[in-house]
């Protein structure tokens, strides 16, 4: 159960784009099935608490997009450039659960009919996770711009929906619908305060001063890439994600220029960085929801999330190190 969770947020992120969504939607529909199963509250809590932010590299990755506007890098580069490091976070946070259910000796809930079931489950699915694969190639071939793929992504969603799955209705569109528009409007007044954040920084010439700071006192570039990430891993714990992206954004993009880090590669440390306070406390989004979801404390959910803070530190070493990773 736990790699289907991880497997959820991967398809699921495809078509939300939200990890706060993500953890809302996979952790009422997963965790009570994990709990039955026999998986400790706390354990199942972790796992949809840290999966669910695998869909920030996931298009149409939200952050992602934010990142791009702000940077003034192209969106779909930014998209290609995060399939790979969204495998490996999938992979690696699938081979956590399996270490931790293996040395845990927790139960496990075979599917019902063998490997039979699972590719008539497959074949009826793949409508739904073709989502990513029709939003990046339209956009990767020219077929459409980021605005036009976003409208094209909806009908798809609707026709498959209302024509395949036979799920669309009334009640279902108007909760997208109101869902869709609070999320619109929570994120144009981030924007607003970070344009006016951005234009105080710009005046005061903060980003240049901040640049030639790190430039001055750190004499390697890995150091200088060490000290962001540890930046924004602070600044991630107490900042939604898309208000970090735009506050941190136009600051950091200046110091990546100073060192010759490709602005891309640093859209995915970003997103990476950032993402991992979601899970972390004093204010993780995706923490305080999966917990409440599965009733259990926050610290019980922290200590069975140790697993996976490793392995996205790891991911986030290599993204920042090995630029191959990011390729677009």
């Amino acid at each position: 159960m736990g790699q289907v969770s991880v497997l959820g947020s991967v398809m699921f992120g495809g078509v939300s784009g939200s990890a706060v969504a993500d953890a809302t939607a996979l952790g009422n529909a997963l965790i009570p099935v994990q709990k039955d199963s026999g998986y400790p509250p706390a354990f199942a809590a972790a796992v949809n608490a840290s999966s669910s932010t695998v869909s920030v590299l996931i298009p149409p990755s939200i952050p992602l997009i934010l990142y791009g506007l702000i940077a003034n890098v192209s969106i779909v580069n930014l998209f290609v450039a995060g399939i790979l490091p969204g495998v490996l976070l999938a992979v690696g946070m699938m081979g956590a659960v399996a270490l931790v259910g293996k040395r845990r000796n927790l139960p496990r809930a075979p599917l019902e009919g063998g490997f039979a079931a699972f590719k008539g489950q497959l074949f009826i699915a793949l409508p739904a996770m073709f989502m990513p694969v029709f939003v990046i190639g339209t956009l990767r071939f020219g077929i459409a711009t980021p605005t036009e793929v976003s409208v094209m992504a909806v009908a798809y969603a609707m026709a498959v929906s209302g024509i395949l799955y036979r799920d669309l209705s009334w009640r279902v569109l108007w909760e997208a619908s109101v869902a869709t528009v609070m999320m619109t409007g929570a994120v144009m007044i981030i924007i607003m305060a970070s344009s006016t954040m951005q234009w105080v920084l710009t005046l005061e010439r903060v980003p240049q001063h901040l640049a030639e700071w790190v430039s001055l006192t750190f004499s390697e570039p890995w150091m200088v890439i060490m000290a962001l990430n540890v930046v924004m891993l602070l600044i991630g714990t107490v900042l939604d994600l898309p208000a970090a992206v735009l506050l941190l954004g136009p600051i950091f993009v200046g110091i990546g220029q100073a060192i010759g880090l490709d602005p891309v590669q640093l859209g995915l440390m970003m997103v990476v960085n950032l993402s991992i306070g979601l899970y972390t406390p004093p204010v993780g989004t995706t923490l305080f929801i999966s917990s409440a979801i599965a009733r259990v404390g926050i610290g019980a959910t922290v200590k069975a999330l140790l697993p996976f803070y490793m392995v996205s530190l790891l991911v986030l070493l290599l993204i920042s190190y090995v630029p191959a990773l990011t390729w677009y």
